[in-house]
């Protein structure tokens, strides 16, 4: 990305946009301040205790991720590829928080384990749950990095700091909300960034179709540019994939982004997982999802078609797109739009709800990072059994030191025109084969415990192998093609050792699985209330996710 500061991207700031901007960082700092009040104990500074209501966790789930990934991530991949982008939400992402919310929440919640790692512990040992604490430390860091490095270039937009002071800046926001409250700050926050995000994104996506002649406009638009009507369907998405084969294309999608990258992300990443594991009760965790999903369905109208708008409305953009030359790329697409676009006031709202949308994903970092390596690293294997407030203040310092390290790989992020492409190769690294490793661990109970660690180890370096291969040009592999091939590698490769290595070593006894396997669990403990706060056929999770399900379809025909 180019340095923000440029003039072709200062945005006309007036008062007004002054005003909105510090009332949110004044409610912001006080929601946070407030919760410091609840958090007398570790499980309330990293769970919340348990004790938030489905809705909020549900909005939370959802607002965790609308961060980098989602807003600017997103509108760059819809102004590069168009269309096929659709299938971050539809394919690899709707499914995957269906199946998280019907299958392993019950194992989660039930487990009563304080973090995705720890369920590791339980099923694998030690090894396993060592290697995955570290790797999801590190894969956490650089991700909020990314949403740092945003952060930080939206300051730098709005008042002309050096990027480096305004990174900072951002960190310490974000810093002090998070110490202060926990998760629960970071839930609260995340609730009001929901709202925050929708009521900037929504006026930007109105008027820029107004702008192009409505969807009509927007199509001819596309179809006349670079990349042709190709962009305006879903399917078979090649310039996406980088498969010149159409068929091959669809297996990519289906197998590479929506099975492996998207069930990897959504079902064992702690981020989301940990607002699940704040609800009340386990029907709370299940519904915590499927609610998000519904939110989830239509973001992309908010977040992939200004990216499309812009590429085909902003000049500057445009003429990047024909020729990859010039001052911007496609990370600045939202950023154009809203400067060429948006009047003052409405402009501080939309300001305020990117900054509400990269405060989200970073305090999603950070909570769930300091979750991981107080309890899974420094309690399990360096400082044991201190009382509970050691834990608690360590968490606090742990934020701390988290958010400085990110300040540092702020600056990874900087080598991409497309953060997108980055987004994906970590996840390839990191959650492709925790995914292989944790559902042939569920269904399998003849899987043992070196199988979990050697697996998981053998699937990352898979991935890293063909991320390298790509870069050095012995595979040639565009777009993203690189991550969904490194995806799919990686979870073969995880399932292949961990089946030669099971067969090869002693399992642990069917006894020590009750509650880790499926097979061995009985029934009725994966069963949630449906009494008192859980009743009500509107708040049974199958028939939510089946409405979920099929106005999922619908999107799929109707947009493919």
């Amino acid at each position: 990305m180019q340095v923000l500061a440029q003039n072709q991207l200062r945005l006309d700031v007036s008062l007004i946009d002054y005003v909105l901007l510090a009332l949110y960082f004044a409610f912001v700092l006080g929601i946070g301040y407030l919760a410091r009040r609840s958090v007398s104990t570790s499980l309330d500074f990293f769970l919340s205790g348990r004790s938030l209501p489905a809705w909020m966790t549900g909005l939370a789930f959802i607002s965790a991720n609308l961060g980098a990934i989602e807003i600017m991530g997103m509108s760059a991949t819809g102004a590069e590829y168009g269309m096929p982008t659709m299938h971050y939400f539809w394919a690899a992402a709707i499914p995957a928080m269906l199946f998280l919310g019907i299958v392993m929440m019950p194992f989660y919640y039930g487990s009563k384990v304080r973090s995705v790692p720890e369920f590791m512990l339980r099923r694998f040992g030690p090894t396993t749950h060592l290697v995955n604490g570290i790797t999801f430390a590190v894969a956490q860091v650089l991700i909020a990095g990314v949403n740092l490095y945003l952060l930080g270039s939206i300051v730098n937009v709005l008042l002309g700091w050096p990027l480096w002071v305004s990174v900072v800046v951002a960190a310490l926001i974000v810093l002090s909300y998070t110490t202060l409250g926990g998760l629960s700050a970071a839930i609260y926050n995340e609730v009001l960034q929901f709202f925050v995000i929708i009521a900037a994104l929504l006026p930007l996506t109105i008027t820029g179709l107004v702008k192009v002649g409505g969807w009509q406009g927007l199509v001819d638009k596309v179809d006349a540019g670079p990349g042709g009507a190709e962009q305006m369907s879903a399917w078979p998405a090649t310039e996406l994939t980088g498969f010149n084969n159409g068929f091959l294309s669809v297996v990519g999608i289906i197998f590479g982004l929506g099975f492996v990258l998207g069930f990897g992300y959504w079902t064992t990443n702690f981020v989301e997982v940990q607002r699940a594991m704040a609800s009340k009760s386990m029907s709370a965790a299940r519904r915590t999802p499927i609610i998000g999903a519904f939110a989830k369905m239509f973001i992309p109208f908010i977040v992939i078609v200004p990216g499309m708008i812009a590429a085909v409305a902003i000049p500057d953009l445009t003429a990047y797109k024909q020729t990859g030359q010039g001052n911007v790329d496609y990370n600045d697409a939202l950023l154009l739009l809203m400067r060429d676009l948006l009047p003052n006031g409405v402009l501080g709202i939309a300001i305020t709800g990117l900054l509400a949308a990269f405060m989200a994903g970073m305090a999603a970092n950070l909570s769930s990072f300091n979750t991981v390596f107080t309890y899974d690293i420094w309690q399990s294997y360096i400082v044991k059994e201190k009382p509970d407030h050691y834990y608690l203040n360590l968490g606090r310092w742990v934020t701390v030191g988290a958010t400085i390290v990110a300040i540092g790989t702020a600056f990874i992020a900087a080598g991409y025109s497309n953060l997108m492409d980055y987004l994906q190769q970590l996840f390839s690294f990191f959650n492709a084969p925790l995914f292989a490793t944790f559902i042939l661990g569920l269904l399998w109970k003849r899987m043992t415990p070196a199988a979990g660690w050697t697996g998981l180890v053998a699937g990352t370096l898979s991935a890293i192998s063909v991320f390298a291969l790509a870069e050095t040009g012995v595979f040639n592999l565009p777009g993203q093609g690189a991550s969904f091939v490194g995806a799919g590698t990686a979870f073969v490769v995880d399932i292949a050792v961990s089946v030669v290595v099971s067969l090869a070593t002693q399992p642990k006894p069917a006894a020590q699985l009750v509650g880790l396997v499926h097979s061995l669990t009985p029934k009725e403990s994966l069963r949630h209330s449906t009494t008192g706060e859980d009743a009500g056929w509107y708040r049974s999770p199958g028939l939510l996710a089946g409405v979920v399900l099929a106005i999922t379809i619908i999107l799929n025909i109707a947009f493919g």
